[in-house]
């Protein structure tokens, strides 16, 4: 009857990412009946970032199977069941996406635990997956990995059953009262920015999401605070604006926040961007690079949600570009580096490289941020298939967006004609900079 799947993937957006582990069990409503998982090679280059949080590497996926290879066998597994899984709408699009490549349409019923769990458990600090399962005393003893979440997932999934067997019929159940169900009942499954709408005619909120539908559901069954509770009782109506491009969502969430000023955005992507890479360089000494939290009138190199992240991101710099750990502030010792010992490390720790050798690969390293005058456009995924997001940088600065035929990709002329002008500031900066990090692939055209 149902399948409860979890899967890793290289990024976020199922149109341009892909999965790099899958794990499949199959359940009848009381217990486990079968069960599946499997490395992928998802045929691109794994983030760092994806990496140092799940533990998948490139060289781990190199000799897995592609999706091809396995497609027919998910089919078969989940065929006649519903699929259920936590924030299950993530993994249904990138499946979907995985069989489009394949021009199969692939279509399944959804279950989602984490919105059943906001109904019959409610009243949580939070509804994440690992924070549910340390409240409810479930073990996950490989977290981050499609098996492990997906047995967690399965036990969530039991206890649920629990509390109502009949977990299905719960999907929808309560929504604001003031929201016709015609208007939840359209909500788009893709990326773009929604806009809350109250009686007045006003709008009271912005965001954007990968997947607007789960996002305004996900506010809609909010109980956790009296001022998500107040803003859910205001909506009336909502509008949204698709981008296809997550970071086009970003920067027009931006720019709508700061025009309109809605009454329930609070302050603009500091709860997602809370620390900075900088560089400190003096003449005729070695450049040192320093994670430190984001502060007003500061601009930052690029810019990281955790320091996880960044102390992550750094060492992936001094892998690839053998920068040394402790001019890095990812070592400390009066002594030498620990890569200098195994001789990744030049000798810069200790004076034995010159810092002009070691300076020019900082820069190296550093090149697609720091730069002031780069001028270019960068192309993203569109709102459908036959279309490019374009976003513009001129002399450093942010120009606007807009969007493009896929015919034109590699026509600067007719790609700077459809950009629509915007106003460039430091968040736009650092939305756009942290993007660039966390997509190193992504097109980029020279002007």
């Amino acid at each position: 009857m149902f399948a409860i799947i979890d899967l890793e993937t290289t990024g976020l957006n199922p149109a341009t990412e892909r999965i790099t582990e899958i794990a499949v069990y199959l359940h009848d409503g009381n217990t486990i009946t079968g069960q599946y998982q499997q490395l992928l090679n998802p045929e691109k280059r794994i983030p760092y970032q994806i990496t140092a949080l799940t533990g998948i590497s490139n060289r781990m996926v190199a000799g897995a199977p592609r999706f091809c290879e396995v497609a027919r066998k998910i089919v078969e597994m989940t065929e006649d069941r519903i699929i259920v899984g936590h924030n299950v709408s993530f993994d249904y699009r990138f499946l979907r996406a995985e069989f489009k490549r394949l021009f199969y349409d692939y279509k399944r019923k959804t279950l989602c635990t984490k919105q059943l769990s906001r109904k019959l458990i409610p009243k949580r600090p939070s509804y994440g997956l690992g924070n549910l399962c340390k409240e409810l005393d479930i073990k996950n003893e490989s977290r981050h990995r499609a098996a492990g979440d997906a047995l967690a997932t399965v036990k969530l999934f039991e206890h649920l059953r629990s509390l109502e067997d009949d977990l299905i019929k719960l999907s929808l159940k309560g929504l604001n009262s003031n929201l016709s169900k015609k208007v939840t009942d359209k909500l788009p499954e893709e990326t773009g920015v929604y806009y809350f709408i109250d009686g007045a005619g006003e709008i009271i909120y912005v965001g954007k999401s990968l997947n607007i539908r789960e996002r305004v559901l996900s506010h809609l069954s909010n109980n956790n605070t009296r001022r998500a509770i107040e803003m859910r009782e205001r909506v009336a109506d909502i509008h949204w604006e698709l981008t296809g491009s997550e970071l086009i969502a970003l920067l027009l969430e931006s720019d709508e926040i700061k025009k309109r000023k809605p009454i329930y955005n609070r302050s603009q992507r500091r709860t997602l961007y809370r620390y900075g890479l900088y560089a400190c360089q003096m003449a005729g000494e070695y450049t040192r690079l320093l994670v430190k939290p984001l502060r007003d009138g500061e601009m930052p190199l690029t810019s990281y949600a955790t320091r996880k992240e960044a102390n992550a991101h750094l060492q992936f710099l001094c892998d690839e570009y053998e920068l040394c750990q402790k001019l890095c502030g990812l070592y400390q010792s009066e002594g030498a580096c620990f890569y200098q010992q195994v001789r990744r490390c030049k000798g810069a720790c200790t004076g034995r490289e010159p810092h002009e050798d070691y300076n020019a690969r900082v820069n190296q390293a550093l090149e697609k941020y720091v730069n002031p005058e780069y001028n270019f456009l960068l192309l993203d995924q569109g709102r459908n298939e036959n279309e490019i997001a374009v976003v513009k940088v001129s002399h450093g600065s942010y120009r606007g967006f807009g969007f493009s035929g896929r015919e034109n990709d590699g026509n600067t002329n007719k790609l700077e004609d459809c950009i629509r002008p915007y106003a460039d500031n430091k968040d736009v900066q650092v939305i756009i900079r942290g993007y660039l990090r966390r997509h190193p692939d992504v097109k980029l055209l020279r002007l």
